[in-house]
């Protein structure tokens, strides 16, 4: 058996069409355009790039785009009102300071001073409180990107067993949450777990985001199990460049797991397309439109 390719780039594509038709809808009916400030601090390439991205792809979906690129000495009071300015903008629904920061800056800070409202990362206290009780939330984007793959699979999670490696603030967390409002029974485990192989076995929905280049073996995935790979870590290849792989074994797991997301090509695709459905959940929350249908 050969697991089926779950194609986060045709899923994903999907969910920016569904956004794009919701931004149509709204701006036509009320001349409200939803807004995503996007915040760079420093010239790291990689978030360049990711930047870039997202700014084409909230333009192709119809917002407005406003992107601030900081120096990287930039001081931390200079940053917090620049946040100010943008909780203040009506134009602005949407606001995202790329991470890492510098470490001359107080993440936690920073984060904190966003408005609850506009905190399209889902990383304020207020959202992560909020999704930890059971209430409406603005989720971080990969565990929701995570939750549309699997139902791209499983119509509902109701009842399955569920295993998520990984406890971070961005990805582990806030995912069991999610998987608990699906009415899916959850455990959550780590690098450190004992027996984690066996914790693996008894689950029917596997999400590894721990960080560590195949770390998930093939024999650790219950067959038919359905596999979403959060990782992305890069290995030196053969030729002397590198290459992108995840936290699961993918070449092992492919013939054991029913389905299972690629590293490239799976839920690095939905982040950003979860951010768009963040701002426009964001821009009709604030105006007090009914929640769109993405």
């Amino acid at each position: 058996m050969t697991a089926r390719i779950i194609d986060g780039k045709i899923i994903a594509a999907e969910l920016r069409g569904r956004v794009a038709g919701e931004v149509a809808l709204i701006k036509a009916a009320h001349q409200i355009t939803p807004g995503l400030a996007v915040v760079l601090v420093g010239s790291d390439p990689a978030s360049q790039v990711y930047v870039r991205s997202k700014h084409k792809q909230t333009q192709e979906a119809g917002m407005a785009s406003f992107e601030h690129v900081l120096p990287e000495d930039v001081a931390q009071a200079d940053l917090l009102a620049l946040i100010a300015q943008l909780n203040r903008d009506p134009a602005v629904h949407g606001i995202l300071v790329q991470l890492p920061l510098p470490k001359s800056l107080h993440t936690e800070t920073v984060i904190n001073a966003i408005d609850p409202a506009k905190d399209v990362d889902g990383l304020h206290p207020n959202n992560a409180g909020r999704l930890a009780g059971g209430f409406a939330a603005l989720s971080p984007c990969t565990p929701l990107g995570c939750i549309i793959l699997t139902k791209s699979v499983h119509a509902s999670l109701e009842g399955m067993n569920a295993i998520v490696i990984g406890r971070s603030n961005l990805v582990g967390r806030p995912l069991v949450q999610l998987l608990l409002n699906e009415n899916a029974t959850v455990t959550i485990a780590h690098s450190r777990s004992r027996d984690l192989a066996q914790l693996c076995a008894r689950a029917d929905l596997v999400y590894a985001a721990v960080g560590k280049p195949e770390m998930v073996r093939g024999d650790w995935i219950k067959p038919g199990a359905t596999v979403i790979d959060v990782g992305i870590n890069r290995l030196p290849a053969a030729d002397g460049k590198t290459r992108l792989v995840g936290d699961v074994a993918y070449a092992e797991a492919l013939n054991v797991a029913g389905a299972i997301t690629p590293v490239p090509g799976g839920v690095g695709q939905m982040t950003v397309a979860c951010l768009l459905v963040n701002t426009l959940r964001a821009a009709c929350a604030i105006h007090g439109l009914p929640k769109p249908a993405v």
